[in-house]
């Protein structure tokens, strides 16, 4: 049973965090870089550095995110598996084209405590809508982290030690990240996964049907059968990616493209920013931010009714822009750390937990999101994702923005460093963009080529 905390004692650890930190999460500024140059920001430093690596073959920001997706899937796992799902949004500068991409993880029709996978389908659909690198190329730095192996990063081991329970209970997780003494492994430790490199070898030839249909699907089902799960290989062969236009809501003079609430993502993010302008002098100048973003989530939680939360919902959040002004922006979950804690035999695939679980809400507090100024011009992209915190300190990003302010870093925000939200962003503020990474984790940002 994963920890949980208790609803009003939490909600109390949330306000405090905020009013102490003035943004819920402290963001660490990595240097100025100009305008137009590539920029990419992540929770595990290895994948980051595969999507820039893909920036220097030529790719795009659709391209880089995927390839960063893919990376995590084998170097943080623990949030991005291909068992996972998530939502992405895209804003691409030269076509004037807003999207929301929802793929996520979704109960098996006869229910069970497995999902379907949405991920795979997801960034797919996301590169052959944006990307211009081929498939192949966007695959190849996870195949390889899976094969040939990888020394755990200090952002995975981190995450790793505080659910070791959950590890040791699987052998493919134990195998994988526990020391023989029965620990998870320290940061520096090799680690490989043969089996997961063999599945991702197969969906670098044959697309995301080598996981949705044939032999990895055929697995998955009589996995899921045989530990009383519901999925069937036609749940997986059917699962839908749904492309819309994303919620919008005006802060000043700049619009905020974040997820719609027909899936469930971006509900909470939906309902705390209602409640933020309705509240008097909340994005006006001389208004106290930090008690209105603390109002506006106080009455959210209440309006969902949050009995409990999990200590770890097993989420990720990320962004990449290019030279283009093409921006995205993900966020994606296990619900829960490792998601069901159950790996397909023979697959390396972890599936995450169905919905309905006591992780359930992990995709409510998924929020990507992508501002624009009057002339259409990206002037943030990021995510807050894990819990209310991560979704709280986009808001108050938002916020500040629409009163004018320039986004300067804040002081560590202890009260919620042992919470598993995460907010990571790019800011373009007076022709100079930044990679912000929160500070509470060990994440990287980089600028390709600066």
């Amino acid at each position: 049973m994963r920890s949980s905390h208790n609803s009003s004692a939490f909600i109390t650890a949330i306000f405090a965090a905020i009013l102490l930190s003035g943004c819920a999460r402290d963001l660490g500024f990595v240097r100025p870089i100009p305008e137009h140059h590539p920029i990419i920001v992540g929770d595990e430093p290895y994948a980051v550095k595969a999507a820039a690596n893909v920036m220097g073959q030529g790719g795009n920001a659709a391209d880089a995110v995927t390839a960063l997706y893919f990376s995590l899937s084998v170097t943080y796992p623990v949030a991005a598996g291909l068992g996972g799902g998530g939502i992405c949004l895209v804003h691409d500068q030269q076509s004037h084209r807003d999207e929301e991409f929802d793929f996520l993880a979704s109960n098996a029709p006869g229910g069970g405590a497995f999902a379907i996978p949405g991920n795979l389908r997801g960034f797919a659909a996301l590169h052959a809508a944006y990307g211009r690198l081929p498939w192949q190329r966007l695959i190849a730095s996870s195949e390889q982290y899976a094969s040939a192996g990888f020394p755990l990063s200090k952002a995975l081991a981190t995450r790793i030690s505080k659910v070791e329970n959950v590890v040791r209970l699987d052998a493919s997780l134990a195998a994988e990240f526990m020391d023989e003494s029965g620990h998870s492994r320290v940061a520096g430790s090799m680690t490989s996964n043969p089996e997961l490199a063999d599945v991702l070898a197969d969906i670098r030839t044959g697309g995301p049907d080598a996981l949705y249909k044939g032999h990895v699907a055929a697995a998955i089902a009589s996995y899921s059968s045989a530990q009383s799960g519901r999925i069937v290989e036609t749940d997986l062969s059917a699962y839908p990616v749904s492309r819309s236009e994303p919620h919008v809501t005006q802060f000043g003079q700049y619009r905020a493209y974040t997820p719609g609430e027909k899936m469930g993502a971006g509900a909470f993010a939906a309902a705390l920013f209602s409640n933020l302008v309705r509240i008097p002098g909340a994005t006006a100048e001389g208004g106290n931010t930090e008690v209105a973003v603390v109002t506006a989530t106080k009455q959210a939680l209440e309006n969902f009714h949050v009995a409990n939360l999990p200590g770890d919902f097993g989420s990720t959040g990320f962004a990449v822009v290019d030279g283009t002004g093409q921006s995205v922006a993900c966020g994606i979950t296990m619900t829960g750390p490792f998601g069901s804690g159950h790996t397909v035999p023979g697959t390396g695939i972890t599936l995450a937990a169905a919905p309905s679980n006591e992780a359930g809400l992990a995709a409510a507090f998924l929020t990507p999101v992508i501002v624009t100024d009057g002339d259409g011009r990206m002037v943030l992209a990021g995510a807050g994702v894990g819990g209310p915190i991560g979704t709280a300190s986009i808001t108050d990003t938002l916020a500040r923005l629409g009163k004018g302010e320039t986004i300067k870093s804040q002081g560590r925000n202890e009260a919620g460093a042992a919470l598993s939200d995460t907010v990571n962003a790019i800011l373009c503020q007076n022709d100079i963009c930044s990679a912000l990474v929160d500070a509470g984790t060990n994440g990287l940002g980089a600028a390709p080529g600066g």
